[in-house]
């Protein structure tokens, strides 16, 4: 398979690259820094800042590097990325039993996608991070008054204030201190016998019991459990680590930056620098300037990074952007992010492939048919189950026509019943949507949404598998095939 790596390095660069020769944790001060609050106290943020620096590091180096072969795995068909939490996290709502029941739906749908397509699943939470958003104005209208934008907990208060909208440095305290307890909970769930497989049929929320794709998850749940007696009968035991054990990483939009630059360290073991408020940051559609101060900083990072694309972004400008955080080509460093909503991928994704392809660089792609596909209703901001599934579709039809590897989904998603985005077979209406409309910005699928997905995704990792394995015997039988066949 052209571009399969066995072994993929375990850094993207070395210490002495050349594309360091000018970066710092902190060189991306001197180029322009979009999105960035205009902080009243600049006395304050420095003490803030400082004091961030003396914390632990949220999440390691090793970790990081473990994500990065993963995510490599992804990008050759050998794994696949599942990605979800909320659109923003908050501080009111942080709970230990929101927590799990995120981490419990994406359990669930891993399972889904592990045993119907036969794949490895790699779990990554928008999560322990995720507090700051970009904005297309730095104005709102709250009522009958124009009211500073809400750019997330960690900046300023959703509350409709004057006082509430002013940036305060004390938020990125409160934003470190909730995602070090996020992790630790986390952490716990993944290796302390809550991910254990025999667990699958308790893992139903309880909301979930009647609706269709709870009875099919419950029916998925009988054959694992029979499979797993198999696997007890041929000589696994119940307590080895694959049995009773996940790993379970985190990722976040690389929006504030004097918060991740205070988070900045550097690994003893490699010499390298790690962003280590996750394992996993990404760059927006909104800050992805190729001379701007967020590529500044996560081209020097030795995180595996991502980049959101819309149908704006240029093929050109895609591979130069590429180039500048992957210079060295390796798997699992970069994921591209595309988000272009139902109607327009099928003729936005073909070309951006088509680019990287010749190119030669190797890229995870990942679908994020959240951001594309957002609407209002009667004043309501949502989104529609039909348009979300509609762009996974065809994603991994665009995948199939070009013989490329569909890598990943990414979602907002909660494990609350919530009513945010219609449709599905929740049956949630638009006269719903007032009923259990919680978020603090953008509408999320809510459990039974996401779950009736993953059996979506399923079906068309299987669908790839079938088609791979009828190709491989073709090609067994007819070699000319494997060299003008696709991939």
């Amino acid at each position: 398979m052209p571009g399969a790596v066995l072994e993929p390095p375990a850094v993207p660069f070395r210490g002495d690259a050349e594309h360091l020769a000018e970066w710092s944790r902190e060189s991306w001060s001197q180029r322009e820094a979009l999105q960035q609050p205009d902080y009243p106290n600049s006395e304050a943020l420095q003490q803030a800042t400082a004091w961030l620096a003396r914390q632990p590091p949220l999440v390691f180096a090793g970790e990081c590097r473990t994500l990065q072969a993963h995510l490599a795995q992804c990008a050759t068909g050998e794994a696949f990325l599942l990605q979800g939490g909320d659109c923003a996290e908050s501080f009111k709502d942080f709970t230990a039993d929101r927590i799990r029941d995120t981490f419990r739906v994406m359990l669930q749908m891993s399972v889904v996608m592990t045993f119907g397509g036969s794949i490895p699943v790699v779990k990554m939470g928008r999560m322990a991070g995720q507090f700051a958003k970009p904005r297309s104005s730095p104005m709102e209208k709250c009522g009958d008054r124009q009211l500073p934008s809400y750019r997330g907990d960690i900046i300023n208060g959703p509350e409709q204030t004057e006082e509430a909208r002013i940036p305060n440095p004390d938020r990125l305290k409160e934003a470190y201190n909730q995602s070090c307890a996020t992790l630790n909970l986390l952490r716990a769930f993944a290796k302390g016998g809550y991910a254990d497989l025999r667990r699958v049929t308790q893992w139903n929320l309880d909301f979930m019991g009647k609706a269709d794709e709870g009875r099919a998850y419950l029916e998925l749940s009988r054959q694992i459990d029979a499979a797993i007696k198999f696997m007890v009968a041929c000589g696994l035991s119940y307590s080895h680590p694959i049995m009773t054990e996940t790993e379970f990483h985190v990722g976040h939009e690389c929006l504030l930056l004097d918060y991740e630059q205070a988070l900045t360290r550097q690994d003893s073991t490699t010499g390298l620098w790690y962003g280590c408020s996750g394992h996993f940051l990404w760059c927006g559609e909104r800050t992805r300037q190729l001379d701007g101060a967020h590529l500044e900083y996560l081209r020097g990072i030795a995180n595996p990074l991502g980049v959101k694309v819309s149908d704006k972004m240029d093929p050109n400008e895609l591979i130069s952007l590429i180039e500048a955080v992957n210079p060295e080509n390796v798997p699992g460093r970069i994921s591209v992010i595309v988000r272009m909503g139902a109607g327009k991928l099928r003729a936005g994704l073909p070309g951006l492939i088509k680019a990287v392809q010749r190119s030669g660089h190797v890229v995870t792609w990942v679908c994020d048919p959240m951001h594309g596909n957002i609407e209002a209703v009667n004043g309501i901001k949502t989104r529609r189950y039909k348009n979300v599934r509609a762009e996974v579709e065809a994603f991994f039809d665009v995948h199939e026509e070009l013989g490329t590897i569909p890598g990943g989904i990414h979602l907002e998603m909660t494990g609350d019943d919530v009513t945010e985005c219609v449709g599905g077979g929740s049956s949630i209406t638009e006269t719903d949507l007032t009923s259990r409309y919680h978020t603090h910005c953008d509408p999320r699928l809510n459990a039974e949404q996401a779950l009736e997905l993953a059996f979506y995704v399923a079906s068309r990792l299987a669908q790839r598998k079938d088609s791979m394995a009828s190709f491989e015997n073709q090609a067994a039988s007819q070699p000319h095939l494997a060299m003008n066949g696709k991939h």
